[in-house]
């Protein structure tokens, strides 16, 4: 097939997916185990010569059970689906997560989806896949599930290096604690952010470090602070340093990622962006004077430069799109 096919959650499944073999999850960050399944998906719809798509769900059940208690996804629906799309599937079937879906009987739960609305030929997950009415599916009924109906299964073990498993709860730990490093090694690219340009107080401009503003996802808990970047916005990348949090040289105020282009002059305001992140630089600080902050300022630009110089070879999911 040619094309990518997006099918949001109440929409009805195109009729070029029908047949796909499918990966089923929440896949948050999309990472290196998610990509496992990814790929096996993608090897046996390619031998049987049908697509291969994800069923995922929206929002997250850990959103929709505790809708008051803030929940960090590291990769927001519109950007898991880029980052999907990237990994050469053919299509992402989403499904409102509902109170509704929630107290679905697991047999109905594949009934439906597998067989009704997408008539899967394949379905690959993982090791820990659960669903249905208070979890009661697992990859064991899933597979005799399958096997009554004739469809292809596989369930990937869990995917694991030095130190444990790589999970999404990992991956969130090691933003929270500004281990950008580890957050890349685990989610087998940079980690990005999207988000309009806006207008802010101009205090960079002042500083002679005028500054591209963003807020990102109340939810965002990247730690506080000093960040080597690349943005890409308007077709084009830039190298720069950032800073994330609430500027306590200022006012303390609601969190914002303040991004400084190297050698770059010009209006993005009201551009959409993507930021990557490369590496963790320091925390954030108070400064008692102007003259402090921009000597400090003047050192992470020049540490920025040297860790973007010195990049290692960890995929982009920011540079324009191969197709």
């Amino acid at each position: 097939m040619s094309g990518f096919i997006l099918t949001g959650a109440d929409e009805a499944v195109a009729q070029a997916l029908r047949g796909a073999v499918i990966a089923i999850g929440n896949f948050d960050g999309v990472h290196r185990g998610h990509q496992q399944l990814i790929a096996q998906a993608r090897d046996m719809a390619r031998a049987r010569g049908v697509p291969a798509a994800i069923l995922t769900f929206s929002p997250h059940p850990r959103a929709f059970f505790a809708p008051d208690t803030p929940f960090f996804r590291i990769t927001p629906q519109p950007e898991r689906v880029r980052v999907m799309r990237r990994l050469g599937l053919d299509g992402v079937i989403i499904r409102r997560f509902d109170a509704a879906l929630a107290a679905t009987r697991a047999q109905d739960f594949l009934t439906r989806f597998i067989l009704e609305e997408i008539g899967a030929s394949g379905v690959v997950v993982g090791h820990d896949f659960h669903f249905g009415k208070g979890r009661e599916g697992n990859p064991q009924i899933l597979q005799a599930f399958c096997a009554a109906h004739d469809i292809a299964c596989n369930v990937v073990p869990v995917v694991e290096e030095t130190g444990g498993a790589i999970s999404s709860s990992a991956i969130r730990a090691a933003l929270t604690e500004g281990d950008i490093t580890a957050a890349n090694r685990l989610l087998g690219y940079r980690w990005f952010v999207t988000a309009p340009i806006r207008h802010g107080e101009k205090r960079g401009r002042d500083l002679g470090y005028p500054t591209a503003n963003m807020a990102l996802r109340d939810a965002c808990a990247l730690r506080h602070g000093i960040y080597a970047v690349r943005m890409a916005v308007n077709g084009a990348l830039h190298d720069g340093v950032a800073s994330f949090g609430r500027r306590p040289t200022f006012d303390d105020g609601a969190p914002l990622l303040e991004t400084f282009l190297f050698d770059f002059s010009g209006n993005l305001y009201g551009a959409q962006a993507d930021v990557e992140f490369l590496a963790f630089l320091r925390p954030e600080t108070r400064f008692e004077s102007a003259q402090a902050l921009i000597a400090q300022m003047d050192d992470d630009s020049a540490r920025a430069r040297t860790v973007l110089a010195q990049a290692d070879t960890t995929p982009s999911m920011i540079t324009p799109d191969p197709d």
